[in-house]
């Protein structure tokens, strides 16, 4: 596993590095990219800037659309994740939720109206990013 957005066998795992902290979120470096991702942090998390994290990205997708081809990627490169495309790498039906590996991977919650279980490992999907996207840090 050479990618360095993936860290050991927990593919929904990131690593990167705290580019800016301000009071509503952090901006997250992904190394090798150009993407500084500001996504929410829980309470009492405040790491210092330059230094490397690891955790989850988790957001709320609007309408998901599987798609026959396509690209990975998340758009803005810098700013709150406001549309993400990529490969479908797990479903969990439980939590309502699909694993996407974009530029890295994001655990996605439905809207509520679709299911987790209507999309299948593999398929390429495209979606909206409901704001407030969240970092879980694993230490």
């Amino acid at each position: 596993m050479s990618e360095t957005a993936t860290a050991g066998l927990d593919r929904a795992v990131v690593e990167g590095i705290v580019f800016d902290v301000n009071e509503e979120w952090i901006s997250l470096s992904i190394s090798g990219t150009n993407y500084r991702l500001h996504l929410i942090p829980p309470d009492g998390f405040h790491p210092a800037v330059g230094s490397k994290v690891r955790g989850r990205v988790r957001a709320t997708a609007r309408r998901i659309d599987v798609i026959a081809a396509g690209g990975r990627y998340i758009e803005p490169v810098e700013g709150r994740p406001r549309r993400v495309q990529g490969r479908v790498i797990s479903v969990d039906e439980v939590n309502d939720s699909i694993t996407v590996k974009a530029v890295i991977p994001m655990v996605c919650r439905t809207n509520g109206l679709q299911k987790a279980g209507n999309f299948k490992v593999d398929q390429m999907v495209s979606f909206d990013v409901e704001p407030g996207a969240r970092f879980e840090p694993q230490m």
